[in-house]
C-alpha cells in the first residue's frame, strides 16, 4: 500500500524522489489514486494529509543524482508499473 506524505525537509524522508520527464527514464511509473483503498501497490499512490497516516514519506529532490527513486507520473492506471527491479519494490 502506497500512502504517501510529502515532507518539507530531506532528512525527514524515507525516500528521496525525482520526477523525470519520460517514462523510460523512471524506476517506477506512478498513478495517483483518489481513494485510499485503491493504493494497493507501490505504483498506485494516495497522498495523505498527515505524516502518521503514511506508509512512505517522500522528499522531492532538485537533481536526479540525489534521488533514491526516479518517478514518472502516468495518466492511466494500467500504465503504472515498475520499469526495472529496484531495492524499494514492495517497500513503498
Amino acid at each position: 500500500m502506497a500512502k504517501i506524505y510529502v515532507v518539507d525537509h530531506e532528512h525527514q524522508a524515507t525516500v528521496k524522489t525525482f520526477k523525470v520527464s519520460q517514462d523510460y527514464q523512471a524506476d517506477i511509473c506512478v498513478f495517483v489514486v483518489d481513494q485510499e483503498y485503491r493504493a494497493n501497490d507501490d505504483f498506485l499512490w494516495y497522498y495523505v494529509n498527515h505524516e502518521h497516516q503514511a506508509t512512505t514519506k517522500i522528499y522531492w529532490v532538485s537533481q536526479e543524482h540525489q534521488a533514491d527513486l526516479k518517478i514518472f507520473f502516468v495518466d492511466q492506471e494500467h500504465r503504472a508499473k515498475w520499469n526495472r527491479g529496484h531495492a524499494l519494490q514492495k517497500r513503498i
